[in-house]
């Protein structure tokens, strides 16, 4: 194997350290102005390269953001990964729910960007999809066997909007006091109102 000469070396550490900036960048004028305002001109005011140079390392606009998104959501699927799944669908819906949540707790920078509106002609970022697989996977197992009360589709939706709201509220309204299970009640209510033999786990 022929060794990596240092100026190649150099070049390669140049490289990664512009796209780690643009990247960055590219997160941080999203989270603060939201995709409208978003253009390359201020990404380049931000991060400090010209647009030609942005343009050179990630081709254009939506496969910069599209970089970014994956690469966001490949965090989210590692989490979810880490969650121990026992095979039932119920216990494994909240666990997986309870683990989506808590990421968009944790990183909602991250998660602000992840249910950004985007183009519904465009494909998802593999990672994204990736993601929503894990997550459906408890609830198709339950369609299948006959235990949703509810249409497969608007059980999908109901999860994602409790979800998505108790996320939003919780990093929008740190001002209010929260119940410290408030997560775990409403699953555990959402998967009695929807799942038949579905108590949830409260343990």
């Amino acid at each position: 194997m022929t060794a990596i000469q240092p100026a190649e070396r150099r070049r390669l550490q140049s490289r990664a350290e512009a796209r780690r900036a643009i990247l960055d960048a590219t997160e941080a004028l999203l989270v603060e102005d939201g995709a409208t305002a978003f253009s390359m001109r201020r990404l380049a005011e931000r991060c400090g390269y010209t647009p030609p140079t942005i343009y050179h390392y990630f081709g254009d606009k939506q496969r910069l953001l599209d970089e970014l998104l994956d690469e966001r959501c490949r965090t989210l699927v590692r989490s979810l990964r880490r969650v121990g799944l026992d095979g039932d669908p119920v216990r494994d819906l909240r666990a997986l729910s309870v683990a989506f949540a808590r990421f968009g707790l944790r990183n909602p920078t991250h998660y602000a960007l992840l249910a950004a509106p985007r183009d519904p002609e465009l494909p998802p970022p593999p990672a994204a999809e990736e993601a929503r697989v894990l997550l459906s996977q408890p609830i198709d197992q339950l369609a299948a066997e006959s235990r949703l009360c509810v249409d497969v589709e608007a059980a999908r939706q109901s999860f994602w909007a409790f979800l998505h709201g108790l996320i939003l509220l919780r990093t929008t309204r740190p001002d209010l006091e929260w119940a410290k299970d408030v997560l775990e009640v409403g699953l555990d209510a959402l998967i009695r109102g929807l799942v038949r033999g579905g108590a949830g786990d409260p343990a």
